[in-house]
């Protein structure tokens, strides 16, 4: 039988774990405030991103509750969008920064590409790394990857089309044009997407093999579980999982403000180049995902590994683009789509990556490591480029 101190110190501890990352997110985020006042620029981006990622994570946490409860293909593109929304959020405040400092713009493209960088490499390959050194070799539906990476691939040669124009020597005209049709036609691919995966063929996004820890856990009695019964975000209702969702987005925006204001000088100031800079931003936004899915990995449900990695890296593409396109427009703010030769090339290389590695519907540790030397390898590139 357990004291009533032993009860105290375990509702503690069960307290401290649920709900550490809410505490961290909006304490960083007063400090970061407190810090920019005080004009402490290095200290205030430091806890804004500190913030921001810890506030991410509860948001893909109540994500998570909301997609168990919708089940697959639903499940996995609640927790894509929510991760892709703070994404979005970010690159815009930071983009607001163009209206005094237009060289901010490259380091907004950057930020584009290496959050699919870091999903596809950095996320699935700590993932599937993870993964198979528990279980040695993991199954997931090769259909999912097939369909992702063809996807991508669509994608990415679309993006080509300004970077073509602009060094041909076009007028910015012709590529601010072009720029906001390929943006059109990102929304409509987009749009026949999201109905391909989720009405259509959903069976394309569905684990063909139940998960080795799930059938472990449906033999375990109840009691034996320990499920989060006292997480007070599961006794939520769907409606009140989004309006969480949105609150603590709402308050990531804050934070936002900070880390792009003196994160941009701070870079300035260092000569960080913009490559960097872009995937600074994108490890801060994605890092709440590559948690989520090292636990997936972990529990041998690699099928919502690759979910999670190829679709938040498909909305980043087919949402982020249209939506900071529109929303530059309204600011005032010309942003076209000319990226640079290694933001491209690096694309095309991580989407052929992998479809090498998902596409025989299993993974293994040594795919795992290949996608993270990749990343090393551009991450070199980008702090030199």
């Amino acid at each position: 039988m357990e004291t009533i101190t032993e009860k105290q110190d375990n509702k503690l501890k069960y307290f401290i774990e649920d709900y550490w990352d809410i505490f961290l997110g909006i304490i960083s985020i007063v400090l970061a405030f407190y810090f920019h006042k005080m004009g402490q620029g290095g200290t205030a981006t430091l806890f804004a991103a500190i913030g921001i990622g810890s506030l991410s994570l509860t948001v893909s946490e109540v994500a998570e509750i909301l997609s168990e409860r919708l089940q697959e293909p639903y499940g996995s593109f609640v927790l894509t969008l929510s991760a892709v929304i703070v994404e979005i959020i970010l690159l815009y405040i930071i983009l607001l920064q163009a209206v005094a400092n237009p060289e901010v713009i490259n380091t907004v493209k950057g930020g584009i590409i290496s959050a699919i960088i870091v999903d596809m490499n950095v996320l699935l390959g700590l993932a599937v790394f993870l993964g198979g050194l528990k279980f040695v070799e993991q199954e997931h539906n090769k259909e999912t990857s097939s369909a992702y990476t063809t996807i991508l691939f669509v994608t990415a040669a679309a993006l080509l089309v300004p970077g073509v124009l602009s060094l041909g020597k076009h007028t910015s005209n012709i590529i601010e044009e072009a720029s906001i049709a390929i943006a059109v036609l990102l929304m409509v691919f987009y749009i026949v997407i999201l109905v391909f995966q989720t009405r259509t063929h959903t069976h394309f996004f569905k684990s063909t093999a139940r998960s080795r820890i799930f059938r472990i856990k449906r033999k375990m009695p109840e009691a034996q579980e320990e499920a989060d019964d006292d997480y007070i975000f599961e006794k939520f209702n769907m409606f009140g999982l989004i309006i969480s969702i949105f609150v603590f987005i709402a308050i990531i925006a804050l934070g936002a403000e900070v880390f792009a204001h003196d994160g941009i000088q701070l870079a300035k100031s260092y000569g960080i180049s913009a490559g960097l800079s872009g995937l600074i931003i994108a490890i801060v936004a994605v890092a709440p995902e590559i948690v989520t899915a090292i636990k997936a990995a972990k529990n041998d449900e690699i099928q919502r590994v690759i979910n999670i990695a190829m679709g938040a890296s498909t909305v980043s593409i087919l949402l982020t683009v249209p939506i900071l396109m529109g929303l530059a427009y309204f600011s005032g703010i010309r942003f076209t789509l000319d990226f640079n030769p290694l933001e491209i090339g690096a694309l095309i290389l991580t989407v052929i990556l992998a479809w090498k590695t998902t596409d025989e519907g299993h993974t293994n540790y040594f795919e795992g490591i290949s996608h993270l030397m990749f990343f090393i390898a551009f991450t070199i590139i980008a702090i030199y480029y």
